[in-house]
């Protein structure tokens, strides 16, 4: 299989699950901003949700201009990590409908946990598929980002004492994937 076409079918899927995220917004009845006051949860989930989808979609995209061809194990591994994104809509709804509520913001960080796992299985099956050698593999080094992720995501018992404190380090995972990373571009371009 060509990498293009599984590039294209996990970007159909990635803008499947952005427009169910969106549709599941509700339209206030009033034309006022007091009618917006009782969906800032969910608008606030929306775009913390928004901006992790937004954030594997361009590491994809990076991954996938590195890589060379395709295999049977990097596209189970692709697909796994399509799966935990897919939960991402349902997620988000339940944690904005709770009002960031302890269950709903340990289960959100839990498929954070699980979707950053899936990257990490993608990208160790595609490294494994294209060689030590590889221009993926100097590209990616180490990903100490990816690990230190998964690390943070550790942290997704807290949601039970304080879901704040979660919901900080969900963001600060955000804000570590925002910083602009090279590694993949600068390769291909030497």
């Amino acid at each position: 299989m060509s990498k293009g076409r599984l590039e294209a079918f996990s970007d159909g899927v990635l803008a499947i699950v952005i427009t169910i995220m969106v549709l599941e917004l509700e339209i206030p009845h009033e034309g006022t901003w007091v009618s917006l006051q009782p969906l800032i949860p969910k608008l606030l989930s929306y775009v913390l949700s928004f901006i992790f989808l937004g954030i594997y979609w361009n590491n994809h995209h990076h991954l996938w201009q590195a890589a060379e061809r395709v295999g049977g194990s990097v596209l189970w591994a692709n697909l796994h990590l399509l799966f935990w994104l897919s939960l991402i809509p349902f997620v988000t709804g339940w944690m904005g409908e709770n009002q960031f509520s302890r269950i709903p913001v340990a289960l959100y960080g839990a498929v954070l946990w699980l979707s950053a796992l899936a990257y990490y299985i993608l990208v160790r099956a595609m490294l494994a598929h294209h060689g030590k050698e590889s221009v993926l593999a100097s590209a990616i080094g180490g990903d100490v980002k990816g690990r230190v992720s998964l690390y943070i995501y550790t942290a997704i018992p807290l949601a039970f004492l304080a879901p704040w404190m979660a919901l900080v380090l969900y963001v600060a995972v955000a804000i570590m994937w925002l910083i602009p990373d090279h590694r993949i571009e600068s390769r291909i371009a030497r």
